[in-house]
């Protein structure tokens, strides 16, 4: 298997250049692959945020009145505060098979093997399209990405079938979990510690939903349900962050919880936090009892499904076939693939080079070997796309799904 093309790594180590945070806009990267793609003769449509600071790409290589294959990633990051890097994040600096840079596992590797395949995209006689999707927000909860999905809605001529490149090491994942995050905050009333009775703690208050969330994934671990196809089998739930007070010496009027789900497919979150929601509107009545203005509310931060893809099927053989690897995996981090998959019903698969171990992760890193590996995986996709035969196998690969 060759390593990665100069093209691939010279056009990672642009994209690493665009600091890209989710907190800061990526329009300078977007306008720079907009610009890359015209190059080559393909339009590409800007999908812009409501502030206008950001925006999703969509493009279409090849025919336009008919479905292929789209190939999928984020272009923003995580932050690099408080992280000891021993290089610029921003500047690609190569170590021998490891090429360093925030976002070179997550996910710009797999944009910049992408891009460097669009020449040859772009000259194959395609039978079937590559549409390219690339979005904005994914790592603050797949926010950015549903205007996206609106805007695909409208589009006479959709998907057949999806490629998340999130890093897998190049291996095919045919599920993940979904998560849902939620934001508690209970009331109540200061006072001088020295007269706390008068007072109502919302710290104290809120102890017994804490011990809810303690309790309830332990239970969890205990009882099921089970997915072994998972690292964690089970759904996991975890209190994030807990705020509250402001002096010893006052009782605190404010507790604020910041928590989350991560659910295995067959589970669904809003069931499983029954129980929490009718103990907070409880405690909510205990709490405005004893003054008007004390109580307990519930918001929801974000969310975003998990994927369930059949793990047998001519669709998963098909891609396997082309990533000249066997086997499938399921793994624990969430992507965009579900929302794919839930709001348009596009068969969905994540697989991209690189491995999330080094995601998010100081001297994150992503090793020429695995960009090579998504090469390799592009052109032979982009082969396949140019023979009617295969294309025909595609066709009743997502017939075949989509009547599942």
């Amino acid at each position: 298997m060759s390593d990665a093309s100069t093209a691939c790594v010279d056009l990672l180590e642009r994209l690493i250049a665009f600091d890209t945070t989710s907190d800061r806009s990526n329009l300078a990267l977007i306008h720079f692959v907009r610009d890359l793609l015209a190059e080559q003769g393909i339009e590409a449509t800007l999908v812009p945020s409501a502030c206008g600071e950001k925006a999703n790409l969509y493009a279409t290589i090849g025919p336009g009145d008919r479905p292929g294959v789209m190939l999928s990633g984020h272009t923003d990051t995580v932050p690099v505060t408080g992280q000891a890097w021993s290089s610029d994040p921003y500047r690609l600096t190569a170590k021998g098979q490891r090429l360093y840079g925030r976002g070179t596992a997550d996910m710009k590797g797999f944009l910049a093997a992408v891009l460097a395949a669009v020449p040859a995209m772009a000259r194959a006689e395609l039978v079937a399209p590559i549409h390219l999707a690339f979005s904005h927000d994914e790592e603050v909860g797949c926010l950015g990405v549903r205007s996206l999905l609106e805007a695909m809605r409208r589009f006479r001529v959709r998907p057949a079938a999806c490629v998340v490149g999130e890093p897998t090491s190049m291996r095919l994942a045919t599920a993940h979990k979904g998560k849902l995050a939620g934001r508690i905050e209970v009331t109540g009333r200061a006072c001088h510690s020295g007269m706390a009775p008068e007072g109502i703690n919302a710290i104290q208050a809120a102890a017994p939903l804490i011990q809810w969330f303690a309790d309830t994934a332990a239970a969890k671990a205990e009882t099921g349900p089970f997915d072994t196809r998972f690292a964690i089998p089970y759904t996991t739930l975890q209190l994030g962050t807990v705020d509250g007070g402001t002096a010893l010496n006052i009782v605190p009027a404010r507790c604020r919880l910041d928590f989350e789900v991560r659910n295995v497919p067959d589970e669904a979150p809003q069931a499983l936090l029954a129980p929490l929601m009718a103990q907070i509107d409880c405690l909510d009545a205990e709490l405005k009892a004893r003054h008007p203005e004390a109580g307990v509310s519930l918001s929801w931060l974000g969310d975003y499904p998990g994927l369930a893809m059949a793990e047998e099927g001519e669709l998963v053989e098909l891609i396997l076939s082309l990533l000249a690897a066997p086997g499938r995996e399921r793994i624990g981090f969430g992507t965009e693939a579900g929302l794919f998959q839930r709001e348009l019903g596009i068969p969905t698969l994540v697989c991209g080079p690189g491995s999330m171990a080094q995601g998010h992760q100081p001297d994150e890193y992503v090793t020429r070997e695995q960009l090579g590996r998504c090469e390799a995986f592009l052109a032979r996709l982009t082969e396949a796309l140019a023979d009617p035969e295969a294309v025909a196998r595609l066709d009743r690969a997502c017939t075949e799904v989509s009547s599942v």
